[in-house]
């Protein structure tokens, strides 16, 4: 027999330093050489991914994923279509790339950003057009995007549940197949499969408002291999979108919503899921198991991947309510985030803070998803708009030193407003409105010195330092109806003149103008130049700064509701949205309660007339230096109506 001789085995040392050399040349090509990152004056820039590949060569192409469910109920499970644009180069030379993903039920029937662009495909259903800038920036940056049409829409198989299973499998089973734990297949309805050999696993998702919250819901099944996640203006309870401790907010319930995004196939065979999001969400505003199927902060702890939490403070649609309890639980849960906090309404930061979006986003993805050590995660964790396109950081959110005040609502002596401070009222110290479903936050706002009969207002003196508010408040209000129902708003307002975002004009906070920036590379049919934008904003008397809603049958339970009996006092908490605001000195802060917030909130089925027992009613409040900086003097009521801005109608839609 011949003997063969064994070749030497390769050093571990020289095993070693291959591999190292093949991982530098890989960072290399996407990030560039050391020698590049330097700068005129010798210093060295933060190393980041270079747009090395070629945009318009890149793969397009389309694949559809099986979800295991079969929410159709027509006997074979569900494929919702992922369409991906990836760098052709990486694949070429046996290199595996990150995933940008953005899941969303309006590729087809809505659009996304502020153009509302839609995917577009060519003869052949090779998919053309990617909404937004997320392709043509970080395409060549070696990125792969992948766009997901959840269940039920656009090109996908299933029904469309609305936060519920449905939607969170349908881009949970795409991490699973970039991962390889899921099967996908070349066609809808074929049997050939195909796996995504090119990429590397690390997945980051991103969306605005529906888009943001299937990021929020797929982060909340700890699956492996979502890196990172990017909600702007995202859900994080669906019961909290439709209303707020039994009162209904404006406009619908969950089958609306369906009824809008789902595709003409899925509108014609899935009525047994639409009948059942009837069902499982009465307007009594019942806790059902509907919405604890949709309550993400139950499973925060769960969360395994970093969070980048975008949000308008005075965002009406997905108020920020759902922010601050999603943001309380990752803090809990010890997950790495980063936050940033606008003047605007339901926005997105490409439309209110462009450049250091894309620039801060760029970042935040080399670092989680391509793990470049650029000290993005060390860098202060908030950035808070204090004024139009002014902006200020802060080490932690909420802030340091914060200090949870109680003030109290008194009778005071100016016709038309109470006093608002630290001393409890007097015993027996009352207030009495009567429910008008006509006015507004804004109605009650601007007379806040006016006695009307449709509110109860108390204000601070003026205050002789700033008094900044960090975080969530709860208002306690006992109240006694003289009708069998009744719903109640409280609302914290700043009084003093202001130059702000007007988030309730068309643009919530921007207005849209002709001019193109462009960001990345383009091609025929998907262009980088998106509609440049600008603050659009308004001179105030008043802002407000909070607000918060409920049904007062739910006094005994929030999640369960039920019949009043006039002439008896009932006390519930109101939760207040979160929020980071600086009331200057020279300003007052009025605490407002109501009851119909109109255009927000839905009348009861009575029209009551309210009378609050001040010495059992409360706010308390996230004041940074505490009870301290309250002190000031008296101020004299207004001369007539103060001027704000108004209440947008809040729509169906999420987008």
């Amino acid at each position: 027999m011949l003997l063969r001789r064994r070749k030497p085995r390769t050093p571990h040392a020289t095993l070693l330093a291959a591999a190292i050399a093949a991982l530098l040349a890989v960072f290399t090509s996407v990030l560039g050489s050391p020698a590049a990152q330097a700068d005129p004056a010798g210093h060295h820039a933060p190393r980041e991914s270079r747009p090395v590949y070629s945009y318009k060569d890149a793969i397009r192409e389309s694949v559809w994923v099986d979800t295991r469910l079969d929410g159709d109920g027509d006997g074979r499970t569900d494929r919702v279509a992922v369409d991906i644009v990836r760098p052709r180069e990486p694949a070429q030379q046996g290199r595996r790339i990150p995933v940008i993903m953005d899941a969303s039920p309006y590729y087809s029937c809505c659009g996304r950003g502020n153009e509302s662009q839609k995917k577009t495909y060519d003869a052949n259903g090779k998919p053309v057009q990617f909404p937004l800038f997320y392709d043509n920036y970080f395409v060549p940056r070696g990125y792969a995007t992948v766009l997901v049409d959840l269940a039920g829409t656009n090109r996908s198989d299933g029904c469309v549940d609305i936060g519920g299973a449905s939607d969170i499998q349908s881009a949970k089973a795409v991490v699973d197949w970039l991962n390889g734990r899921a099967r996908a297949y070349t066609t809808r309805t074929g049997t050939r499969t195909t796996t995504a050999s090119w990429s590397n696993g690390a997945t980051g998702m991103i969306g605005k408002s529906y888009d943001g919250t299937v990021a929020n819901g797929v982060a909340a099944t700890g699956v492996k291999g979502l890196k990172t996640i990017v909600p702007i203006g995202a859900i994080s309870s669906w019961y909290d979108y439709y209303f707020a401790k039994g009162a209904p907010l404006y406009d619908g319930g969950p089958d609306g919503l369906s009824d809008a995004v789902e595709s003409p196939e899925a509108r014609a065979r899935c009525g047994a899921v639409q009948q059942k999001l009837v069902e499982g969400a009465p307007r009594t505003g019942d806790w059902t198991p509907l919405w604890t199927a949709r309550d993400y902060t139950a499973n925060v702890s769960k969360v395994r991947a970093s969070v980048f939490a975008v949000h308008g403070m005075q965002d009406l649609n997905v108020r920020m309510k759902h922010l601050g309890q999603w943001w309380d639980g990752l803090a809990d849960a010890g997950v790495e985030r980063k936050i940033w906090l606008s003047q605007t309404g339901h926005v997105d930061p490409f439309d209110f803070r462009r450049a250091e979006w894309v620039r801060t986003l760029h970042r935040w993805f080399d670092h989680y998803l391509l793990g470049v050590d650029n000290g993005i995660e060390r860098e202060p964790m908030a950035d808070i708009e204090r004024a139009p396109d002014r902006w200020s950081t802060d080490k932690v959110w909420p802030a340091e030193g914060i200090k949870t005040t109680t003030l109290h609502p008194r009778p005071g002596t100016a016709a038309g407003v109470g006093d608002l401070g630290t001393d409890p009222a007097a015993p027996g110290s009352s207030a009495v409105f009567t429910d008008d479903p006509a006015h507004s936050e804004a109605d009650w706002a601007k007379r806040i010195d006016t006695a009307t009969p449709d509110k109860a207002g108390f204000s601070t003196p003026v205050l002789k330092e700033d008094l900044r508010l960090s975080g969530s408040s709860r208002v306690t209000v006992t109240a006694t109806p003289s009708t069998s129902s009744a719903h109640l708003t409280a609302v914290l307002v700043d009084l003093g003149p202001d130059t702000i975002r007007d988030y309730t004009a068309d643009g919530e906070g921007i207005r849209t103008r002709t001019d193109r920036t462009c960001w990345g590379s383009s091609t025929t049919g998907d262009s980088a130049c998106f509609k440049a934008t600008e603050a659009d904003t308004a001179n105030v008397d008043y802002t407000v700064v909070s607000r918060g809603w409920a049904d007062l049958g739910n006094h005994a339970d929030e999640g369960h509701g039920g019949p009043l009996t006039p002439g008896t006092p009932y006390t519930i908490t109101l939760d207040l949205a979160a929020t980071d605001h600086v009331v200057p000195a020279g300003h007052r802060l009025a605490l407002i309660i109501g009851g119909t917030d109109a255009g927000l909130i839905e009348p009861p089925a009575s029209t009551p007339r309210l009378t609050i027992d001040l010495t059992r009613t409360s706010a308390d409040l996230p004041l940074v230096g505490g009870a301290p900086v309250l002190a000031g003097s008296s101020l004299p009521a207004a001369d007539g109506p103060l001027k704000g801005v108004g209440v947008p109608r809040r729509s169906v839609l999420l987008h």
